[in-house]
């Protein structure tokens, strides 16, 4: 694409029409899961990397033919790591960890620093075993298996949307709660801090700040957030992005939604995603006890912090709306937890009325049809296996403005 045809980044709804979209396919990464590793590492079992591959491709086909500008993550990072100053800081990022010590974290140093751009991308993300090194002289690596990461494999990259989300016209990065995800937020931050494609883009939070996940944050309208706070976003993170997006004038309300968490509700956008401006999709079990507490600037430094309410009560008003339209899925409690559990509720709205979704849950998309939204269904029977679906496989750059 040529750099006039570039589409101005910002994000102010969940349903503007989608332009530009930051995917990560799945890739080598996702190798490295076993069944010693693959709980720690946040996956539920073990993909057939080729159908992932395949299944993710025919993702990204469809976002293309709705003419959505499709960037990954892997080519930006090689791009980035072109720059020596971004080669530099990737080093240090990556061999920072304290496990380490300082004779493999030297040894890591003069390893890494001699890397081209598409090796230390590729180690970057796929990691680095003890036995793929030798001579370190390190007693941490004496005493480590052979199987062993010296730097861990990063197969959570596939979920774009935890590791950056875009709040307006700025870039946030995001703190990720879980060890096994922190690093991504590295990788995410070096693209956006020296990428020539995002240069001049200004950026918010970041991955050493208290703890916020894209997953948690939701554009229910311009100027009003919602933020679900529980095990991954807590409450500082939380509150850090409501004073950054007040101060910029990026937000004036925000929904702060307490979330129950397990393996199936992790984030705020496994129960409750958008579909229309006016319409979203809930997991019936707590589409109706949901809470939010609205959040807004006070005089000076204070919030305004009010008492909580219901959600979709709170929501509207907020949006300055009547009613937020609920798309109940009436299910009966099986299906309701099995189609939840396969991410039936974490839907991209690619623009108003239309909907990417996983074929698999066919009562959820049937409910969404019959609401009179489109959806686009795709196959995700090892895409789903870390537990995400179309909305956090996917980073929205850039959003038009809702009409």
């Amino acid at each position: 694409m040529s750099s006039d045809a570039i589409i101005t980044p910002g994000v102010r709804s969940e349903v503007g029409r989608l332009r530009t979209v930051l995917l990560h396919r799945p890739g080598n990464e996702l190798r490295r899961l076993t069944p010693r590793n693959n709980d720690a590492l946040l996956f539920d079992g073990l993909p057939w990397v080729d159908r992932a591959q395949q299944e993710h491709d025919a993702f990204a086909d469809v976002l293309r033919g709705r003419g959505v500008e499709v960037l990954y993550l892997g080519e930006l990072l090689v791009e980035t790591l072109a720059d020596p100053a971004a080669h530099t800081q990737a080093v240090e990022d990556t061999i920072s960890d304290i496990r380490l010590g300082d004779t493999l974290r030297e040894f890591l140093s003069r390893h890494l620093s001699d890397l081209g751009p598409d090796e230390l991308a590729e180690i970057m993300m796929v990691g680095l075993r003890n036995d793929e090194v030798s001579g370190t002289g390190s007693l941490v690596a004496a005493l480590h298996e052979a199987l062993d990461f010296l730097i861990d494999p990063l197969p959570n990259l596939l979920f774009t949307r935890d590791s950056s989300v875009w709040v307006g016209d700025r870039a946030t990065i995001t703190s990720l709660a879980m060890p096994a995800r922190r690093r991504e937020t590295q990788l995410t931050e070096l693209i956006y801090a020296f990428h020539p494609r995002f240069s001049g883009v200004k950026r918010i939070h970041g991955w050493e700040k208290e703890y916020l996940e894209g997953g948690d944050v939701l554009a229910l309208a311009d100027g009003v957030l919602a933020v679900g706070v529980g095990e991954r976003t807590r409450p500082s993170g939380a509150e850090r992005l409501a004073r950054t997006a007040f101060g910029l004038g990026l937000a004036h309300t925000v929904l702060v939604v307490p979330i129950d968490q397990d393996r199936a509700t992790m984030h705020l956008d496994t129960i409750c995603t958008m579909v229309d401006v006016d319409a979203v999709v809930m997991y019936p079990n707590v589409a109706h006890r949901l809470s939010a507490i609205a959040v807004r600037p006070g005089s000076g430094s204070d919030l305004i912090v009010d008492p909580p309410a219901h959600f979709l009560e709170a929501a509207a008003h907020a949006m300055g709306i009547g009613q937020l339209r609920l798309i109940d899925t009436g299910l009966d409690p099986v299906t309701a937890e099995r189609e939840q559990w396969d991410d039936g509720n974490n839907t991209l709205a690619i623009e108003p009325k239309v909907a990417v979704a996983y074929e698999r849950n066919v009562e959820t998309n049937k409910r969404l049809v019959d609401s009179g939204i489109e959806v686009i269904p795709i196959a995700g029977s090892e895409l789903g296996t870390g537990r995400g679906g179309p909305r956090c496989m996917s980073c929205p750059i850039a959003r038009e403005p809702v009409p």
